[in-house]
């Protein structure tokens, strides 16, 4: 792998100046690059000019490890992961690889040294806009152990010049504002105007025989653009190891037509420029209108084909023929929005290297691994046939050719059965014909993956239960995890202390199976005040932030009852707000009703054309705006929503959280990461079994999990014997007093009609079982209130759930990965 920064030697002066890990060689070189990068002196620097010159100072570091890398990796011709996922949540670097290079306390000795907050510096960093949410956020935490468990990798995305918008609480509705995360520059990020691949859109084929008299075909797009490769260097924790991150971005491969301007066509002369940058310009459009739906698959596509272009050229420039490409690298799908990536590679064997189908197939098959995420059926993409023949004629005769040759396959194992081949198919024909990307994935990939147990069985069961009849082999789980490097150690510095001096060393950061030894401490008295005085701190920390962006004060000693997600209805926002409500009536007709403190903290974003999620965020902002102001309730609940809920706010979040809400719907969510981050930095989960809740109820001890609600086993049956929500509502006297308080516009001004779209549909349709699974939550909130009373079991039970946690690091996925799907080996690089 050639991971492009190769100068063969370092001058020794250079070596020292840029390298040294010394207090004084930090603060020498922070100086240096203020000057010689910023072009500034301390005493007229900026707090922008502070950070660039130290993250230089700390990309500096990475540099000497990358390059070394780099050289090893292509001098061994190591074995490679590529990556490839639409979306990076990487969150901020700073801090983070001040703690991979192990300087994180020189770093904060040196800035005070030099009279500077250090912590100042690392909060002026924007945070990078390159994912959604879990997706992306997982693709990072991948990443970030890749690098730690030191199997060479490339990943491979969008650099989405907008990221997802920056959200915005205007009279308790959500207003989307441009995140423009690039504006001030990005430090860490080193272009390649060089490596530049060319993208085709659109056009015909034409049939043609080679030299040697054998059919081709030839593509003859009507555009095309260049995509252009940023680096970034993503380092692993103690070790030398540091791999790539490349994202592309679309460029127009002639930036001005002189032609168009000498004729007076002002706008047509730099047309194709503007054209061409929409594509890397805004990260996953809204993609209801099929400006957006194109938009959204010329993205795709895009950065597919650069990654495979990249990986052929690095093929070429390290082992040679391309017969051997899938031992030199193993390519991971995220989700179905790389799955062009099959096809392209096909057509790039087949028409730009004169490769047979079968040889072709072979190689493209034993390359590809493709994990789902969702259960969900309209979240699985799928495209137009039309749109599809449109942007990409190629492909989709590439895709017919896979098709034709699989469904030739599934007749021949199953006769007869010609319902089962049309449920295969990898055209949809039920209405509009459309390319059903999940089978596309399914089939070019060797492995199929869940990314939780009980999501693996339902993908066997029922999404794929066709496929894994016809290859049972095919399909395995690999359980989420997510890095304790930024969750842990990065978010939550006191915690991280206390588990270190209890456990007697910092092992734990690399081999998260040791934070079984607090096991031992569990009952220490002391530890538990020590462990109550850093969720206390942790509390104070995120009640001083969000009275100063909310101007909600919440009581740090009060219960932190947190839910932050993306908001959808089958996460359950409102089953938690249906609890806010009762809780609020039970006081109002009982001032006398004791009742244990409770702040209740919402964060996350709805789909900027999702109204539903809108309207539960409109619905949480206005029971806040009265709760918050009722001096006869305001002493035991108050209700804030944690504005652009993203990576660095949930730093601020994951450690103050007591209580964690993971409720969605059973046999909805595929995992959920931040169920595993509230858990180790010490909350206790009140969820369903679904998702990955599933197995940390199974590893932290059912008696330290509040469990409630349907299975999804008794959801799937209740569904089929016909559910009728209206029937809860008449014969729960408490639920439909809730539910009528909220129609009877008293969180609305008056406003009798706002939040019918969410109640009527609550009432006669509830198509997540909310009100099903309302009394079960309720009486399982009583259940957490007694324990919660009992300082000494609660936090006996907080201490097992960060002690039990080891299961769900990313370091523990990646490892299965890399033994169970992709046969990579670590290879380690000196210099950790």
């Amino acid at each position: 792998m050639n991971q492009e920064p190769s100068p063969a030697s370092f001058d020794q002066e250079r070596e020292h100046t840029r390298t040294g890990m010394s207090k004084a060689s930090l603060k020498r070189d922070f100086l240096d690059n203020l000057f010689y990068i910023q072009g500034r002196f301390r005493e007229v620097a900026t707090p922008h000019d502070l950070y660039m010159a130290a993250a230089y100072t700390t990309r500096d570091r990475l540099l000497a490890r990358w390059v070394k890398s780099a050289q090893d990796f292509k001098t061994t011709h190591a074995r490679t992961v590529c990556y490839l996922s639409a979306e990076f949540l990487l969150g901020p670097h700073l801090a983070n690889n001040l703690v991979n290079l192990g300087i994180a306390e020189t770093s904060t000795e040196a800035a005070e040294e030099l009279d500077l907050d250090l912590n100042a510096i690392i909060e002026e960093e924007e945070e990078p806009g390159l994912g959604n949410g879990g997706l992306g956020r997982l693709a990072a935490c991948f990443m970030d152990s890749l690098s730690t468990l030191q199997i060479p990798s490339i990943g491979y995305g969008i650099r989405y010049e907008f990221g997802i918008f920056d959200q915005m609480i205007e009279n308790g509705w959500q207003v989307e504002k441009s995140d423009t995360w690039l504006r001030n520059g990005n430090p860490w990020e080193i272009p390649r105007p060089k490596i530049r691949f060319p993208v085709m859109y659109g056009g015909h084929t034409e049939q043609y025989r080679d030299h040697d008299g054998r059919p081709r075909t030839r593509w003859v797009p009507d555009l095309v653009i260049d995509g252009v490769a940023y680096d970034t260097p993503i380092l692993g924790y103690g070790v030398g190891n540091v791999n790539l991150l490349r994202l592309w971005k679309a460029e127009a491969s002639e930036s001005f037509d002189f032609q168009a301007f000498n004729v007076g066509d002002y706008y047509g002369a730099v047309h194709a420029k503007i054209e061409a940058e929409t594509i890397s310009k805004v990260l996953y459009p809204n993609d209801e209108p099929e400006a957006g739906k194109e938009l959204r698959l010329k993205q795709q596509f895009f950065f597919v084909s650069c990654s495979v272009q990249d990986m052929i050229r690095l093929q070429f420039n390290t082992v040679g023929p391309l017969e051997t490409l899938a031992d030199k690298f193993v390519a991971q799908l995220n989700d179905t929005h790389p799955a062009l990536a099959v096809a392209e590679l096909m057509r790039l064997l087949m028409d730009e290297h004169d490769m047979e189908w079968d040889q072709a197939w072979d190689i493209t098959h034993r390359v590809f691994c493709y994990t789902n995420h969702t259960l969900l059926p309209e979240a699985l993409e799928t495209w137009s046939v039309s749109l599809f023949e449109r942007l990409l004629p190629r492909h989709l005769e590439i895709v017919y050719a896979i098709n034709q040759r699989f469904l030739d396959q599934v007749r021949v194992r199953f006769l007869g059965d010609e319902d089962r081949v049309r449920r295969m198919s990898l055209i949809a024909e039920d209405g509009e014909r459309r390319v059903r990307m999940a089978h596309l994935a399914v089939v070019g990939s060797r492995a199929v993956n869940g990314v939780a147990e009980l999501h693996s069985e339902l993908v066997k069961t029922t999404l794929f239960r066709d496929f894994h009849e016809l290859w049972p082999d095919r399909f395995h789980n690999v359980t989420n995890g997510v890095t304790p490097r930024r969750f842990m150690v990065v978010a939550n510095p006191r915690l991280t202390r206390l588990i270190t001096e209890t456990c007697g060393s910092d092992a734990w950061i690399r081999d998260l199976d040791r934070l079984r030894e607090l096991e031992a401490h569990a009952t220490d008295p002391g530890l538990h005040e020590r462990w109550h005085e850093v969720k206390i701190a942790a509390k104070r920390d995120l009640s001083a932030w969000l009275k100063h962006r909310t101007g909600v004060l919440l009581d740090p000693e009060a219960m932190f009852d947190v839910q932050a997600k993306r908001i959808h209805e089958y996460k359950r926002q409102h089953l938690n707000v249906l609890h806010i409500v009762r809780c609020y009536q039970r006081i109002k007709q009982n001032p006398n009703h004791d009742m244990v403190p409770r702040a209740f903290v919402f964060g996350g974003k709805a789909a900027p054309g999702y109204f539903m999620a809108k309207l539960i965020i409109k619905l949480i902002n206005a029971i806040a705006e009265v709760v918050n102001k009722d001096p006869q309730v305001n002493g035991f609940i108050r209700v804030v929503f944690m504005p652009d809920f993203n990576v660095k706010n949930g730093q601020r979040l994951y450690p103050a959280a007591n209580l964690s809400e993971q409720i969605s719907l059973a046999g909805k969510e595929a995992s959920g990461t931040g169920n595993m981050k509230f858990s180790m930095n010490g909350a206790l989960t009140i969820g369903t079994l679904d998702g990955a809740n599933v197995e940390i109820r199974e590893e932290v001890g059912a008696e330290n999990f509040f469990l409630f609600g349907m299975s999804a086993e008794e959801v799937n049956r209740r569904q089929h014997q016909g559910y009728r929500p209206w029937e809860l509502y008449r014969g729960d006297p408490e639920l439909r007093s809730d539910i009528d308080l909220i129609n009877s516009g008293l969180f609305s001004h008056g406003d009798t009609q706002l939040f019918r779209p969410l109640t009527d549909q609550l009432v006669n349709q509830d198509p997540f079982m909310v009100l099903a699974d309302y009394r079960a939550y309720l009486t399982c909130h009583d259940h957490v209130a007694e324990v919660y009373r009992d300082h000494h079991r609660w936090t006996r039970m907080s201490i097992l759930n960060v002690a039990r946690m080891g299961k769900f690091s990313s370091d523990r996925a990646i490892r299965e990965y890399a033994e169970r799907i992709w046969q990579v080996e670590p290879h380690p690089v000196g210099g950790g």
